[in-house]
């Protein structure tokens, strides 16, 4: 099948490569010409484990294609992704202007009927509002479908070739059998089609993000709580996790949550509910812990040297929200490094693949280092603010040489408690009792 993409961002380029990879031929469609050109060359915009070695199998198969030419791609396609951009406004709801401009330039363009499909995280109601919007603009049938992505950073195309689901929210008997059609390599695996009606369908993947992060938020609560009484949140999140309606995974806790995703669906779905005159009390009680978990070390940090960073170097070990991505919108890491400065303590950062992301925003507000232990030298603490693979099994000897300080303030619990203490670290974590020297 003929399918476009609209929007080479992080849900786009996944979701055209793993069509391109299902055998269809797949336009992307994106405004930024510098950007289509090097994807046309083979250059990759993002990172995401793996996605590089399939982009460039597609390409190569003549199966992927970039282009800034709207109506080129549609004129070939029967399938329409829009897979764009839906910040949050100022008051947390979803900035739905690029969605409706791209509804509108289809309505102008098409010449054939169409599936548009939402792969966009959007508010529920914007199915709607897509067609409404086409529909002023021709009178050619077509039909607006939602289809949400549940894809994870760092797993991305796992995720997009082996999905626990794929959600389907349409009206249209036609609509749905192409869409049948497009995912029929998955169901041939066992992998179920839910089909439901939009707005179920827009809901869901809102729905899904938000329990994920009360998840997560629960867990820092109760790892917060096991340092006031001295139990061990590693020992409270395994028997939690025994219990199969529970389950293990976002159980572990840490500095918060943050990313393109659970943030900003978290403050969309509550804006949603007030324009109902509905309070998602959950949700708010969620954000609000979140923000105060981000930041949570920053005390520990001063007290342990006397109550002020003043003039204290700080060793920073990660910046990406999460580890496998350069992803670092609404990452821990900028609040820390924010409120370090603002109580005058310098930052030496690392991290490979997020840096250039970070020197965007930053400039030359901290330093980089070249590697883990350069970041090391001469620090006054280390702070490790992401849970990269690098990190788990460092050289502590090494460190201990580099460090003015032997101190750890660990927000990703990295290390079972006995190895910093074996070799004579002060290590604070979440959750855990703190290891003095």
């Amino acid at each position: 099948m003929n399918i476009t993409i609209v929007g080479t961002g992080y849900v786009g380029l996944v979701t055209g490569t793993t069509l391109a990879e299902l055998g269809n031929s797949v336009y992307c469609v994106d405004i930024d010409e510098k950007k289509v050109e090097g994807m046309k060359n083979g250059i990759v915009p993002i990172y995401e484990p793996n996605l590089e070695e399939m982009f460039l199998r597609n390409i190569q198969s003549e199966r992927l294609f970039f282009t800034t030419n709207l109506k080129e791609a549609l004129d070939k396609s029967e399938v329409v992704y829009l897979a764009l951009p839906t910040p949050p406004g100022e008051d947390g709801s979803a900035d739905l202007s690029y969605v409706l401009k791209v509804a509108n330039d289809i309505g102008e363009l098409m010449t054939e009927y169409k599936v548009v499909v939402n792969k966009s995280t959007v508010p529920v109601g914007t199915a709607d509002r897509v067609s409404e919007v086409i529909a002023s603009k021709t009178n050619i049938p077509f039909d607006v479908v939602s289809n949400p992505e549940f894809l994870r950073e760092g797993f991305a195309v796992e995720d997009s070739m082996n999905p626990a689901r794929v959600v389907v929210g349409s009206s249209s008997e036609k609509a749905k059998d192409i869409m049948a059609k497009i995912y029929q390599p998955f169901t041939n695996t066992g992998i179920p089609i839910i089909f439901m009606d939009e707005k179920s369908s827009e809901l869901t993947k809102y729905a899904a993000n938000s329990f994920l992060a009360v998840k997560i938020t629960f867990m820092n609560e109760i790892a917060n709580y096991c340092e006031k009484v001295g139990a061990d949140v590693d020992k409270v999140r395994l028997g939690m996790g025994s219990d199969d309606r529970i389950g293990h995974r976002f159980l572990f806790p840490g500095i918060g949550y943050g990313g393109s995703c659970f943030p900003k669906d978290v403050k969309a779905l509550i804006r949603s509910g007030k324009q109902e005159d509905f309070n998602f009390q959950i949700l708010e009680a969620t954000e609000n812990v979140n923000i105060a978990q981000k930041v949570i070390l920053v005390s520990e940090i001063e007290k342990y040297f006397g109550g002020s960073v003043e003039g204290k170097t700080i060793a920073m070990w990660g910046l990406a929200f999460k580890a496998n991505t350069d992803d670092i919108r609404e990452a821990s890491s900028l609040d820390n490094i924010d409120l370090l400065l603002k109580k005058g303590a310098k930052i030496v950062a690392y991290d490979a693949v997020a840096e250039e992301n970070v020197k965007k925003i930053l400039g030359d507000k901290i330093q980089y280092a070249k590697g883990m232990y350069d970041a090391l030298e001469n620090v006054d603490a280390l702070f490790i603010a992401t849970e990269w693979p690098e990190f788990k099994n460092p050289n502590f000897e090494l460190m201990a040489k580099k460090m003015k300080n032997k101190v750890i303030f660990d927000g990703r619990n990295m290390y079972p408690l006995e190895i910093p203490e074996q070799n004579g670290f002060h290590y604070k974590s979440i959750g855990r009792k703190t290891i003095s020297k």
